[in-house]
């Protein structure tokens, strides 16, 4: 492997508590690493405004109108955010599974918190006024002492597992093993993609990067992902061209080739596959959306 390799973050709680809490905002920027990671802690982010690319485990997609995501541990994922505008404010709440003990999910009043946590290993989005009003009280743990903040992270949790208002983002399976090298070896492959996914990217060149035959890695990374690495990259692809549509006054011919496809109608054919519209439906629709 010739590029940096992905390695484990290691991440500590604010004094005083037992989880991190912060927050960031167009004057303290979140500084995190863009590229792909991973860590033990289950992470909480709340994004009130603005849109964003939503990569996380071998599920790609766009938000609009903020983001409220919870990832399991040890999930690979990508930042949400790049440059905070004036008006956007992200909110980044970390905890080890066994931050409370090993055995405090087990309480029976916390079964469905237990359930929402186990849910988390795919990674879970909520969306309408769920998104709003959870995301809402996470804010307003800033102001709160050491335990009301403790107490407020707990009805965060409640309020998640009552609501029907949310996806699971990789329900059809994403498995990674427990040995570190499998770790590394994903995460490796993601920031690749990330990295290069606006030229052709060949099963051979992809194999060799990371040591594998042909047929071994296709067998891999269906077994990790659920996908195959041909539909992953396109996934990638076709969240980066989403968000060019919503960015950028590019024509849909620059969009395609901006996100790695030479042949525009079958960016247009996989376009819709992806979304249920063109790009030019997809484009003249966002004027007239209001939340996810």
């Amino acid at each position: 492997m010739r590029q940096t390799k992905p390695t484990l973050e290691r991440l500590e709680p604010n004094f005083g508590n037992s989880f991190t809490y912060k927050q960031f905002n167009s004057e303290f920027q979140n500084q995190s690493d863009t590229f792909w990671h991973y860590h033990p802690e289950i992470e909480l982010v709340y994004v009130n405004e603005g849109s964003g690319k939503r990569l996380v485990g071998s599920h790609a997609s766009y938000y609009r109108n903020g983001n409220l995501i919870l990832i399991g541990s040890n999930l690979p994922h990508c930042g949400f955010t790049g440059t905070l505008e004036s008006h956007q404010q992200e909110t980044l709440v970390q905890m080890l599974p066994d931050f409370l003990g090993s055995h405090f999910f087990e309480l029976p009043e916390l079964k469905n918190v237990k359930q929402l946590l186990e849910k988390a290993k795919y990674g879970i989005v909520f969306h309408g006024d769920s998104k709003r009003k959870i995301g809402k009280k996470i804010e307003s743990l800033s102001h709160c002492s050491h335990l009301e903040r403790l107490i407020g992270l707990l009805e965060v949790f409640h309020m998640m597992e009552q609501t029907k208002e949310y996806s699971v983002l990789n329900a059809e399976g994403f498995i990674l093993e427990t040995k570190l090298e499998d770790h590394k070896r994903i995460n490796y492959i993601f920031n690749f993609v990330q990295k290069e996914f606006k030229r052709h990217i060949s099963l051979d060149e992809m194999a060799a990067e990371v040591n594998m035959t042909k047929p071994a890695f296709c067998r891999y990374f269906k077994k990790i992902t659920g996908k195959t690495f041909v539909n992953f990259v396109n996934s990638y692809r076709l969240t980066h061209a989403a968000k060019i549509l919503h960015e950028k006054q590019l024509s849909i011919l620059d969009v395609s080739l901006e996100s790695g496809f030479s042949n525009f109608s079958h960016f247009n054919k996989k376009f819709k596959s992806f979304t249920g519209r063109t790009p030019t439906q997809y484009r003249n629709e966002l004027s007239h959306s209001v939340s996810e």
